[in-house]
């Protein structure tokens, strides 16, 4: 898991490195054990008995990563993949069941479930968010008028968070999170939702973020959102790592595999992903972190 730590990267060194690194959990099941039927009633009873059981899930299987300063990778895939999973372990708000993530510095996670408080006015929230990730006032004045720029809310700003749209709450997040500069930025399905003009000033931000040397990740079901957005992309299924390459060529092989599976053509989507998968180059990650002290491990 990432701490807080000092860079440990020199300049020209990767920003993030995933080592052997999986994640799974043991979840209750209502299933019966064994190959013994049991009824409705029965399995009620053992959960309130506390001797409900359970299994284990692979939300991510085993893959290695080096991702260099001035990329914007692209996670894609469908729902379950493991995509937002991977998200939380290169952040360290999850525990890595094998394997270690080595980063240059604390990455910045932002989701669309970030929390501020409903209740307070959008610019009390640029208040408030910015102090938490470190600001002091007078770096929050001096920003504060292109983070509402950025977001893109105008007059909105002065209302209740809570009187917002979806869309809205995640133009503002990103504005918060993308105002501290921050190395590694994590974005998680935030700029799904926005009129083209908020589009273009996120896109612009996080072409800064980049050329500041630092790394960008993001997590769309938006392909043209990816394509147009990142330099590299990752396709995950299942837990598997599938592709690591150029936009183009990784969302075009993800758009056949939907397409085969959404017209009932099971069998040859998953030859294609299985080929796909075949042809991944795994990543050499020891020559990159050799010698150096970890952020954090499993």
């Amino acid at each position: 898991m990432v701490a807080a730590e000092e860079t440990v990267f020199v300049e020209g060194s990767p920003c993030v490195v995933l080592d052997s690194v999986s994640m799974s959990y043991r979840v209750p099941t209502t299933a019966s054990e064994g190959d013994v039927p049991e009824s409705r009633i029965g399995r009620a009873l053992r959960k309130i008995s506390g001797k409900q059981a359970k299994v284990r899930v692979n939300a991510l299987n085993e893959l290695s990563l080096v991702v260099e300063r001035g990329e914007s990778v692209g996670i894609i895939g469908r729902n379950g993949s493991g995509k937002s999973t991977l998200m939380k372990l290169i952040c360290g708000q999850e525990k890595a069941t094998t394997g270690a993530v080595y980063a240059s510095s604390t990455p910045i996670l932002l989701g669309v479930n970030a929390a501020l408080v409903p209740d307070l006015s959008g610019d009390q929230n640029i208040v408030l968010g910015c102090l938490a990730m470190g600001m002091d006032r007078k770096t929050i004045d001096e920003k504060f008028d292109s983070i509402v720029e950025l977001s893109g809310l105008a007059s909105s700003i002065h209302l209740p968070m809570k009187s917002y749209s979806s869309g809205m709450g995640s133009r503002l997040r990103f504005a918060i999170a993308a105002a501290v500069d921050p190395e590694i930025l994590l974005v998680d399905e935030a700029l799904n939702t926005g009129d083209a003009q908020f589009v273009d000033r996120s896109r612009q931000r996080m072409a800064e973020l980049r050329n500041n040397a630092g790394s960008v990740f993001l997590v769309s079901h938006s392909l043209s959102t990816i394509e147009d957005m990142c330099s590299r992309v990752l396709w995950l299924d299942h837990g598997d790592l599938i592709m690591d390459g150029d936009p183009k060529t990784t969302t075009t092989a993800y758009k056949r595999f939907i397409s085969r599976l959404a017209n009932g053509h099971e069998k040859p989507a998953f030859q294609l992903r299985d080929a796909s998968r075949r042809k991944l180059v795994a990543a050499q990650v020891k020559p990159r972190i050799s010698g150096r002290r970890k952020l954090g491990e499993a």
